[in-house]
């Protein structure tokens, strides 16, 4: 039996594309919508996670206004897999985009105590099977994981002076990506459980969990896991699927 055949179940992914990318530069539309090698960023996304047989659903979130032009992408890029990806409405931060797909998942009468969410930002193309794979065995087991990788420069924390405060010991020091992925239920009432200064100072889905004592399990990414921020990200992007940088394996 295959991994993922094994671990099939009540799992869903959460495509998150709610972000305007302002950092893309003088663009017509969220970067997300950008296309690279003939197809939109967010296509080349959503066929990573359509080749995983465990999702019950791919839900992609993004702006309200980009709804029905998603719906169109989806349908013209992969229309074989209909049934399986439904695009719903981000919020306006990313962890209000995250909650609005759980509460989808809520509507739909299918939120229990063994829902599994692998959440990943659209504009990570290059996310790998094994890296999804690990994401939902690592979810199942902790309740939380985190994909990061090992910070391979020095780290250097400042007063918000431009002086340097510390620097802490690489070994321990890591970068985040994602999927980042979660018992969707323990996610869910974490998040209502803070008060809204909490919820001000939230930078992603984990530091939910670390707020309140909820252990985060880190599973192993890739350098190529890239997120396409910068018009030089696009570049470098470009050149790994020109490599045949699919990100497939």
């Amino acid at each position: 039996m295959k991994k993922q055949e094994a671990i099939m179940g009540n799992v869903y992914a959460l495509v998150l594309a709610g972000g305007s990318g302002q950092r893309m530069g003088n663009i017509e539309k969220p970067k997300q919508f950008i296309s690279l090698c003939g197809k939109p960023v967010i296509i080349h996304t959503v066929e990573k996670f359509c080749m995983y047989t465990g999702f019950e659903k791919i839900i992609v979130l993004v702006p309200g206004q980009w709804l029905q032009h998603t719906c169109s992408l989806l349908k013209k890029y992969i229309p074989w897999h209909e049934n399986r990806v439904e695009v719903a409405e981000g919020g306006d931060t990313r962890n209000e985009t995250l909650m609005n797909g759980i509460r989808y998942i809520k509507e739909a009468d299918r939120l229990d105590s063994s829902t599994v969410i692998v959440t990943h930002d659209a504009v990570r193309p290059f996310v790998t099977m094994r890296i999804i794979e690990d994401n939902v065995a690592a979810a199942r087991e902790y309740g939380a994981c985190d994909t990061v990788i090992p910070a391979t420069d020095t780290i250097v924390t400042g007063d918000g002076n431009n002086n340097a405060r510390d620097i802490p010991d690489r070994r321990y020091m890591y970068q985040g990506q994602t999927p980042q992925s979660f018992n969707a239920l323990m996610l869910w009432e974490l998040y209502h459980s803070l008060n809204a200064d909490e919820k001000q100072v939230l930078t992603d889905a984990a530091k939910i969990c670390t707020m309140k004592g909820q252990a985060v399990r880190l599973v192993q990414g890739e350098v190529s896991n890239m997120k396409l921020t910068y018009p030089y990200d696009l570049e470098v992007a470009k050149a790994m699927l020109g490599m045949g940088g699919n990100g497939s394996a």
